[in-house]
């Protein structure tokens, strides 16, 4: 029997992912031993707590029983009824005491810990690498060689981000972003009624999937109009809106019955009461709160309107031009520029949220190769002081150097088909390797003056803002196809450059 070297270097790769996340899986997590309120690790217990003893219509009410201010439960229902039933096979097959009506708070052991450890490898296996996979697939018309496909599925699985952030801090991001990248799949692949699906399942799991909604609802309008009967164009938009609704429907009706039901929980889905931005993050308001504090000169409402209005004129023209264009690869550059867009201008904004960048940035890894690199080693360098917070240092520098390393010696991937260009963006991408290695190590190991403490995680915020700004500048350039013009800007500026 042959076999298909294609699966070989499928089955090596994600063998690698599973590894990579099994080993982050062993340190830290957040909030580990950090009493009262520990960190996101509770989190995720406690929702499992609340959903196995009480009714649905009290997940997001508070009640005696479900105190809201620790750690109330603020995602949909998608993520409410898995933690259900993780709190299931918790309470039935493994230790009933892990969730524990009122006695579980904090609860914390080895065997648990392996426990809720194992439950996000799951989700890795079953739900994130299959969508990596079916992705790749769906993109084999992006790609102009085979290279460029493997490279792809390798740093889809081994993005340091998403491995630290879900397998080291603890979150099951995996599972949304799994779904969306399905639905990108489903959208290449001209399957557009599924692709509503596994979008709104994908928003319905978490609400920050609102970051690629716009451009998944415009590239859906604008095929529905494709048809060549106006009987044609209705049916297909009645066969996606009808997904859609129907999806929203079954996940939401335990709290259709009530209209303050649905009020409540949208309420905790979007808590604006908590300010423009938490922690020290890479977007704008974070960076420019150094000269001007927004927090205490501006309220919450004004804020509010402020960001909404910026991240509209950033984000509304390039998903007008996806409706104009209607082109796949001019979605695939929406998804990112859009996501960035809201990163860096919306509202109530955490720094975990540029993984919605980081994974369609990866999907413009066959268009603008250096750029795609440069923002994903950004990003996990702008998430470094949570990671110094969750003591995951060790994790964090095995997993740049690794994915450095990979990136350069393993995959090789070429930045541009120009030998002399090639060579000027490599010795570009090691100073930005060196740059990031320094930052971290000082960010790490040199303390903080007692009159600036933050001054290392604010460096950090405000260094990746700037980068994000220019990688979204240029991501704009090609998505509205004027990269050519930027290539005559880069030979102008190295005419003398061997």
């Amino acid at each position: 029997m042959r076999v298909n070297p294609d699966n070989i270097e499928i089955l090596v790769v994600t063998c690698l992912g599973i590894a990579l996340r099994g080993i982050t899986s062993l340190g830290s997590y957040s909030g580990a031993s950090t009493r009262p309120m520990f960190g996101d690790y509770e989190a995720q217990r406690h929702w499992q707590e609340i959903t196995l003893n009480l009714p649905a219509k009290e997940w997001y009410t508070n009640t005696s029983d479900n105190d809201l201010l620790y750690w109330g439960l603020d995602y949909p229902p998608l993520t409410a009824y898995h933690s259900l039933i993780l709190g299931m096979v918790a309470s039935k097959y493994l230790n009933s005491s892990y969730v524990e009506l009122y006695k579980s708070r904090g609860y914390e052991s080895e065997g648990h810990k392996t426990f809720m450890r194992h439950t996000v490898l799951w989700a890795d296996i079953f739900i994130y690498i299959p969508a990596c996979i079916i992705l790749v697939k769906a993109m084999d018309t992006f790609f102009a060689n085979k290279k460029q496909r493997l490279c792809l599925l390798a740093v889809l699985i081994s993005y340091p981000g998403l491995i630290l952030i879900d397998n080291g801090h603890f979150q099951y991001n995996n599972i949304s972003l799994g779904l969306m990248l399905v639905a990108i799949a489903a959208v290449l692949q001209d399957a557009y009624v599924w692709a509503a699906l596994f979008f709104s399942l994908a928003l319905n799991y978490k609400q920050m999937e609102l970051y690629h909604a716009l451009p998944f609802f415009v590239m859906l309008l604008r095929v529905s109009l494709n048809g060549n009967t106006f009987a044609h164009k209705m049916v297909t938009l009645f066969k996606i809106a009808t997904m859609t609704l129907a999806t929203f429907a079954m996940l939401w009706l335990p709290w259709l019955k009530s209209k303050d039901l649905v009020m409540t929980v949208i309420h905790r889905l979007f808590p604006f009461n908590r300010g423009v931005f938490e922690d020290k993050v890479a977007n704008i308001w974070c960076s420019l709160n150094v000269v001007y504090k927004f927090k205490e000169n501006v309220t919450n409402p004004e804020m509010a309107l402020i960001c909404l209005t910026t991240t509209l004129l950033a984000i509304l023209p390039l998903n007008a031009h996806v409706f104009y264009k209607g082109q796949k690869n001019t979605f695939v550059f929406s998804l990112f520029n859009t996501a960035i867009g809201f990163f860096l201008f919306s509202f109530q904004v955490h720094e975990k949220s540029i993984l919605l960048a980081a994974l369609p940035a990866i999907c413009l890894l066959p268009h603008m190769p250096f750029c795609a690199v440069s923002f994903l080693k950004i990003s996990v360098l702008s998430m470094l002081p949570l990671f110094i917070k969750d003591k995951l240092c060790v994790a964090y520098f095995a997993m740049i150097i690794g994915f450095t390393v990979g990136l350069r010696n393993l995959l090789k991937i070429d930045y541009s088909k120009n030998v002399k260009i090639q060579k000027i963006l490599d010795v570009l991408m090691v100073v930005l390797d060196i740059f990031i290695i320094i930052i971290s190590l000082t960010a790490i190991f040199v303390p903080s003056p007692a009159s600036l403490p933050h001054i290392w995680p604010l460096f950090i915020s405000v260094l990746c803002c700037g980068g994000f700004l220019l990688l979204l500048l240029v991501s704009v350039i090609y998505q509205f196809g004027y990269e050519k013009s930027l290539y005559k800007i880069f030979y102008k500026i190295i005419p003398n450059i061997s």
